[in-house]
């Protein structure tokens, strides 16, 4: 996998935003609009961005934005109910109204769109299109990038947006392709992405588990600086071997020097936490890098999916990552 630019850490505050409008969107989507209650700008964000939602039982889910980021008075995010899911989404879905306040962190982008690109093919899986549409906003107002829309689903009534993508994106550049839920009767990615790994030409991607699978396999020859992707949810990684045990190991504060063994059951953010270190975390999935810290000595195991090569030789993400050495050195 390989993610984006990474983007600036965020303020560490939060916002409490109004719940302006609730809209059907497609088989079990609802989109949500969000404004400042007193009708102020909100902060900027860039197309591929998200926010956390800071729901009232205590769960905290990141959503993309969909919206076009030139439009500052309104924040939109869009919420798939999972019933087989961790939770998030039924709570978004039950305990969401119009009129409530609601508290978001300010937005990260970790899927930015690349400079200079000279064409750009944006390819949506389900609830996966919110990233993207806020993508084809940006590329319809600059008209500047070649660029072409693949949304796939398993039919059109599971399809959020359709007529608004519709109106925004000329014919021509706009793809649905719906398989009835056989995969083989939909887009062909492979087929699609076999001729398009030119010099300049840039993949993006978001869905669920096997449609991602699928756009990182027909990418296995691209340029891996022009393969951009974000998960919805962490993949399933595969098993360690049984030669290799993830034993216990050290992380060294080199500001203090104090250490801190972590145990084989606990997170470095975990073990960072009861000691009173104040550090960030958000998703503890390795999906949204609030957690990114600098690591100075050691061996890492990466198991995030969002920092890419140049990233993981000096970053580590405290929510999932584990040291391969007996001592990790992090930046704190």
């Amino acid at each position: 996998m390989t993610a984006s630019n990474q983007a600036a850490t965020a303020p560490s505050s939060t916002l409490e935003l109004f719940v302006r409008q609730i809209r059907y969107e497609g088989r079990n989507i609802q989109s949500y609009e969000l404004v400042d209650p007193d009708g102020r700008e909100l902060p900027p964000f860039t197309a591929g961005a998200h926010i956390d939602v800071h729901l009232s039982n205590g769960i905290v889910r990141q959503y993309s934005l969909c919206n076009s980021p030139g439009d500052r008075r309104r924040y939109v995010i869009a919420v798939l109910r999972d019933e087989k899911g961790r939770g998030g989404s039924k709570a978004v879905h039950e305990q969401l109204h119009v009129q409530d306040r609601l508290r978001v962190s300010y937005p990260r982008n970790n899927f930015e769109l690349a400079e200079g690109a000279r064409k750009i093919i944006l390819l949506a899986g389900g609830i996966g299109v919110t990233p993207l549409k806020s993508m084809a906003h940006q590329l319809a107002a600059a008209g500047d990038v070649e660029y072409e829309f693949h949304y796939c689903a398993r039919e059109a009534q599971c399809a959020a947006f359709m007529e608004e993508l519709k109106a925004l994106i000329e014919p021509q550049r706009l793809h649905f392709h719906f398989d009835g839920g056989e995969p083989s009767r939909g887009l062909d990615i492979g087929a699609l992405l076999r001729d398009e790994a030119q010099d300049g030409t840039h993949v993006y991607y978001c869905g669920p588990a096997g449609f991602m699978r699928a756009c990182a396999e027909a990418c296995g020859n691209w340029p891996t600086a022009a393969v951009h992707c974000e998960h919805f949810k962490a993949p399933e990684r595969a098993s360690a071997p049984e030669s290799r045990t993830p034993g216990e190991f050290t992380v060294e504060i080199a500001s203090t020097g104090q250490r801190l063994p972590v145990p084989v059951d606990k997170s470095i953010a975990d073990v960072l936490k009861a000691a009173g270190i104040a550090v960030q975390t958000s998703c503890e999935a390795g999906l949204c890098a609030t957690c990114k810290v600098r690591y100075l000595a050691g061996e890492v195991e990466h198991q995030d999916c969002i920092l890419d090569g140049d990233d993981q030789r000096n970053f580590l993400t405290i929510c999932v990552s584990r040291g391969k050495s007996e001592l990790l050195v992090l930046d704190l």
